[in-house]
Parts: C-alpha cells; structure tokens; sequence
C-alpha cells in the first residue's frame, strides 16, 4: 500500500508551485534610496502637491485664477520676458560653452587649470556673484571705468538694471551647466574617427560639421535643455541685477507671496512648473534631440 502511495505523494509534491526564497540583493539598490526618495516625498512631492491644490481650492474649488490668466496683461509680458531671457540666455551659454566644452577635452594638460575655472563658479553663492556683477556693471563699475579710459564713450552708460545686464549675469552663472554636458559628449568621441577623417583629406572644418558636432549632439541636447529649464526660474539674479519693469515669472511670484496672493501665487507656479514640464516632454520627443538625450542620460 506504501508502495503505491509513494509515487502519488511525489507526483503531487512535484505539481504543487515551488515558492523561490526572496534575494535580499535584489532588496538593497531600493534600501538605499529609500532614505532620499523619502525626503522628496516628504519635502518636495507634498508641498507642490499642496501649491497645486491651493490654485485650485483657494477660497473654493475653482479653475478661475487659471481663467484669468488669459486676460491678465501683466502675466502675459512677464511671461514673454521669462522666456526670451532664458532663449537668449541659453543660446550665449552654448556660443561660448562649445568651445570651452573642446578645448578642455583637447587640452591635456592644462585641463585642470580649465576645470577649475569651469568650476569656480559653483564654489560662491549666486547673491555673491550677483552682487559682483552689480559691482562690475553699475555706472562706476569696471565696465564704464574701462570704456571711459578707452576713449570709446563719454560719460558712463546705463548697463545695470537692464535685461542685457541680466542674460550677461545669468550666462555667467549658467555656463558651467552648458560646458560639462558637451564636454563629457565630446570625450567620448573616438580619437580614430577624426584621424581617418584627416587622412581622408578632410578639412578641419568639414571634420568638425560631419563628426564632432553630430556626435556631441547629445551633450548640446543634455545642456541645452538644462541650461532653458534652469533659466526659467531664476530668481535671484535677474531680481538684483534686472530693471523694475523687465521682472521674471519667479520674481512676480515673489511678489505675490509678499502681497499674500497665494492662489494667485500657485496659480504662476503651477504654470512655471508646466511650461518645464511640456518643454522638456516636447524635446524628448524630437527626432533626434531625444535620442540624444538619452544617449546623454546612459
């Protein structure tokens, strides 16, 4: 009896479902970022959720601070300065960040020096550079100093307090984000690539337009974004060294929050936000630039 038994226990254990122990392993990348991704939640997901809420619940339920918008002149011209600034802004830091970008990979050497120019930057507080930039560009600043001893002006001119004394600042305090991108995409170019060119009879010029530049397009894509996205919501600089009527999305947020407009606060902040969003939503999707950020993000 035992006998026949013995093979239907055994069929029946070899049917039931084997339950695999759980890899702890598997476990640890998430342990370890549990800690941070808990601080996000905690003070960066609830409090924009609540900003949110409040532009749609404050004093009720209603989407008629987001209607208005549509009507509201002031909100229409400082939307426009916000993006023209962080447009041209964006376009200085890649004129001037592409070369720098090169001659810090091709520079063997002397890289370090560059780096840390690159980086000095990040070693001081944005109001400190903002100050100095107030500093250099005030009437009697270096700059109007400079042009009076040159013999290139008369008197000292107005260069603070105007939007080209904003996209100069916030070029300089932006570059680095633009710099560091293209260089790391420009590093990874294969050496032998422009060698064969050049033996080929390429010209240094029809190397850089046919190779160097289509391969590092996803370093320009990777900065470029940053850098827009970065801009859109500068505060500190364009507050200290733009004019009084050339303010920015953030610093008319600022000042609703000082008037304790806060829907009306939540409600720009809400669209500071989106508009970041749909923009970086709508890069990722361009043949070819979304590619290349994701090439970047590897």
């Amino acid at each position: 009896m035992s006998e026949v038994a013995q093979p239907a226990s055994l069929a029946l254990a070899v049917s039931r479902p084997q339950t695999a122990p759980f890899d702890w392993r598997r476990a640890v990348p998430l342990l370890l970022a549990a800690p941070l991704l808990l601080y996000m939640l905690v003070f960066y997901a609830l409090p924009v959720v609540a900003m949110l809420l409040r532009s749609v619940n404050d004093p009720s339920w209603t989407l008629s601070h987001y209607a208005t918008l549509f009507d509201d002149v002031v909100f229409q011209k400082t939307f426009w300065i916000t993006f023209n600034t962080s447009v041209t802004v964006t376009l200085g830091c890649l004129i001037l960040g592409y070369p720098v970008a090169m001659g810090l990979v091709r520079a063997k050497a002397m890289a370090p020096f560059i780096l840390v120019i690159i980086l000095l930057p990040f070693w001081t507080s944005v109001l400190v550079r903002s100050y100095a930039w107030m500093v250099l560009l005030g009437r009697h600043g270096l700059v109007n100093e400079a042009l009076l001893a040159l013999g290139m002006i008369d008197r000292p001119i107005r260069i603070l307090n105007t939007p080209l004394a904003t996209q100069i600042a916030m070029i300089h305090i932006l570059l680095p984000y633009m710099i560091l991108p293209i260089a790391n995409a420009l590093r990874q170019i294969d050496p032998s690539l422009i060698r064969a060119a050049s033996g080929l009879g390429s010209t240094p010029f029809m190397t850089f337009r046919q190779i160097i530049l289509p391969l590092s397009m996803s370093g320009v894509a990777a900065g470029t974004l940053l850098t827009f996205v970065l801009a859109l919501g500068f505060y500190i600089t364009p507050a200290m060294v733009g004019g009084p009527r050339d303010i920015t999305l953030s610093m008319l947020i600022a000042q609703q929050v000082d008037q304790l407009n806060w829907a009306y606060a939540a409600t720009l902040s809400a669209v500071l936000l989106a508009t970041a969003l749909a923009i970086l939503a709508v890069a990722r999707k361009l043949p070819g630039v979304g590619n290349a950020f994701r090439t970047s993000m590897r």
